[in-house]
């Protein structure tokens, strides 16, 4: 592993101490400073993947919009965190669903509840999303029962209105899960992604849109089928569900991460992964984002969240005694400066106005760190 550069490890440190209408299938969605994924949505204040998350994410500076993608009987993509849409619906609490109640085995993992390979369109439309972490956002709570299921070509029609209504370049991330355990129910991912892209006028790596997954078989899969850029996700600890050979912690060696540039542009790794959560100080960066950087990789990492739960030990707050301690809010202000400071080309979190905010805190650092230019004046 290498070590950091002498200008990373110093904003690293100073992060330390602080607290027109646009066709987005053809303007490159590259950015001067590192970009913005709303995961979900502004999920911090909206049920995820809504349209009112999403429009919120857009207006309060997101770049990107991020949607996990399951299918429906028919094979049309929707966007839900999960297949299994109890968590996300009012699917438990309809009687003519009861009978759709069954449990599978998913990844490995034996899961029961109702799943979207279940239902056709007609009937997820008829369902109504909800908050998933009632417990942690009862805020959010007050929003259920209002919105409906979203598909990939409403999720793209949104990216294209807040382009229109914002005069920036508004991307979509899909991400594909359980590309196996689907590709073994005959539903292929990859090309129905494909197809919707291409048809929405998405087709070329120039494109604003970033496809995610966790196995190389789904990346590999996609480019049959599009042009688009691809990005391999990476979490902290086993490996992908498609057995593809390689575990997480293998694909972060040189050889894993020059394999990865053969099939994808870039690294979505745990942000764990980037600054190490358990550390008797903060930040204490590996050096991730310079080694893909080196392998021609962007490093994209997730997700910061403000609970305590989701927050490396150092940056938590209040009482670790109480039972609401994982749900209290810690600093992310400082975890996100210091991804910003330390590189990452972009992030996701599900509080985009604060990310904004904190880029621009970033920039600034980065900022203060380079020598200034000299004016005539200077040698007079």
């Amino acid at each position: 592993m290498r070590g950091l550069t002498r200008r990373q490890a110093g904003l690293f440190a100073l992060a330390a101490g602080l607290a027109p209408s646009l066709a987005p299938g053809l303007a490159r969605a590259d950015a001067a400073s590192a970009l913005i994924f709303a995961e979900g949505g502004a999920a911090a204040e909206r049920p995820e993947d809504t349209r009112s998350g999403y429009d919120l994410a857009i207006n309060e500076g997101a770049d990107f919009i991020q949607a996990n993608l399951v299918p429906t009987k028919e094979g049309v993509l929707i966007a839900r965190r999960d297949n299994e849409l109890s968590a996300t619906t009012d699917v438990a609490s309809r009687p003519e669903f009861a009978a759709r109640r069954t449990a599978k085995t998913i990844d490995g993992q034996l899961v029961t509840g109702w799943f979207s390979e279940d239902f056709t369109l007609a009937e997820v439309k008829t369902l109504f999303c909800r908050e998933r972490l009632p417990t942690l956002r009862p805020q959010n709570a007050k929003f259920d029962g209002k919105e409906p299921v979203l598909t990939i070509q409403e999720v793209l029609a949104i990216a294209r209105d807040g382009c229109s209504r914002t005069g920036r370049v508004i991307g979509v991330a899909p991400r594909l899960i359980h590309f196996s355990y689907f590709a073994g129910q005959g539903a292929p991912l990859d090309e129905q992604l494909g197809n919707e892209l291409n048809t929405a006028g998405y087709r070329f790596p120039a494109a604003a849109v970033w496809v995610q997954a966790f196995e190389p078989t789904a990346l590999k899969g996609l480019a049959r089928f599009s042009r688009v850029r691809r990005m391999q996700v990476i979490e902290a600890d086993g490996g992908p569900p498609d057995g593809s050979g390689a575990t997480y912690a293998q694909m972060l060696t040189a050889d894993g991460l020059a394999a990865i540039r053969a099939y994808a542009d870039a690294i979505a790794p745990s942000q764990n992964l980037v600054i190490d959560p358990n550390a008797a100080i903060f930040p204490a960066p590996t050096t991730l984002v310079l080694d893909a950087h080196n392998a021609g990789l962007s490093v994209h990492t997730w997700t910061a969240k403000a609970e305590n739960m989701f927050l490396p030990k150092l940056l938590q707050k209040g009482d670790r005694r109480a039972a609401n301690f994982g749900a209290i809010h810690g600093d992310l202000d400082k975890l996100m400066v210091s991804l910003f400071a330390g590189g990452v080309d972009s992030l996701a979190t599900d509080q985009p106005a604060q990310a904004v905010r904190a880029r621009t805190e970033a920039v600034a650092l980065a900022n203060r760190g380079r020598p200034q230019p000299r004016s005539d004046d200077d040698d007079q």
